[in-house]
């Protein structure tokens, strides 16, 4: 699985002291600290999973902007 993170943007993922064995996520854009995982993962692959699809939610239009 290789998923290509959008420029200019990347992910670090990390393993947490706790709980044991689970792991966060970080995203930047262009070097700054845009987005932090809020909760534990279990595997550093759900992790990054997890922060692609915080990408993917940053890269749409708001929706509830009303904007068209």
């Amino acid at each position: 699985m290789v998923d290509t993170v959008p420029h200019p943007y990347s992910i670090e993922v990390s393993p947490l002291a706790k709980p044991e064995g689970h792991f966060q996520w970080a995203i930047r854009r262009s070097g700054k600290l845009s987005e932090r995982s809020d909760r534990p993962h279990r595997s550093e692959a759900k992790a990054h999973e997890s922060a692609m699809e915080a990408i993917e939610r940053a890269l749409k239009p708001n929706a509830a902007s009303g904007r068209r």
